[in-house]
């Protein structure tokens, strides 16, 4: 079902509302701020690029792969536990995946044609 108004209003709308928290932020900063310790900013970083590399392997390796590594990693990085990371990551992409292809009919592609021959 195509939007009346086009597939770029929403991004828009999200970058808009970013902008003016950020000029925000900018304008009135916090006088005395709590900066995060080195860990949750490793944690964050390795969150960013996580994200940033789920964002590129998702066409070369289709859906699944890319967004039970991705999601196994964020889980891990929010509680350390393996075994739940793991659960979370597989739980996550393909249920994720059954929702937005058989659900709200999305073409997505589970695993990349290179992947399988």
């Amino acid at each position: 079902m195509p939007d009346p108004v086009g597939s770029k209003l929403f991004p828009i709308m999200i970058g808009v509302v970013g902008f003016i928290c950020a000029v925000a932020i900018f304008l009135k900063p916090d006088e005395a701020p709590n900066w995060p310790k080195l860990g949750i900013v490793f944690s964050i970083l390795c969150a960013v690029v996580t994200l940033v590399g789920y964002a590129y392997a998702l066409k070369p390796l289709g859906f699944i792969i890319p967004t039970a590594v991705a999601s196994g990693v964020v889980s891990y990085l929010i509680r350390r536990n393996l075994l739940t990371a793991l659960l979370t990551g597989v739980g996550l992409s393909v249920g994720l995946f059954a929702l937005f292809k058989y659900a709200l009919g999305l073409g997505l592609v589970a695993f990349s044609k290179n992947l399988i021959g």
